[in-house]
């Protein structure tokens, strides 16, 4: 890893989702969207549902839809954990349009019916985004 370089791994609960080098990281945080470069001053903050977009290295983009959670920057080093993360290749755009749809009309039989809507919203975000 160079001097110019973030280490950047993405976690979900149940797996690592990403890991590589980058030379960029937007993340949205309850404080609203940071972008991240190297050398970036230490950082804990809250994540919100959303995307976070990755740029390697080699100038490749590579987005996730996330879950709320925390990132963690410190020394060229990202941390991304959230609930859930999904990279926007593992999305269905359809299903994720049925969710949105469904989350909608279901409104006060959720928990948390915006938390879904946000949830749907991101996953949708992040399949456009990415074409």
């Amino acid at each position: 890893m160079s001097e110019n370089t973030l280490r950047v791994e993405l976690v979900a609960a149940d797996r690592l989702v990403w890991s590589g080098d980058a030379s960029m990281v937007i993340a949205r945080t309850t404080e609203g969207d940071v972008g991240i470069l190297p050398d970036h001053a230490p950082m804990l903050s809250l994540l919100v549902e959303g995307i976070v977009d990755v740029t390697t290295v080699e100038g490749e983009t590579w987005i996730a839809a996330v879950d709320a959670g925390f990132i963690s920057i410190a020394e060229n080093r990202v941390s991304i954990l959230a609930e859930r993360a999904e990279m926007s290749h593992e999305i269905d755009l359809e299903k994720a349009r049925a969710d949105l749809e469904r989350a909608k009309s279901a409104g006060e039989l959720l928990n948390d019916p915006e938390e879904a809507v946000r949830r749907a919203e991101a996953r949708i975000r992040a399949v456009e985004k990415a074409n």
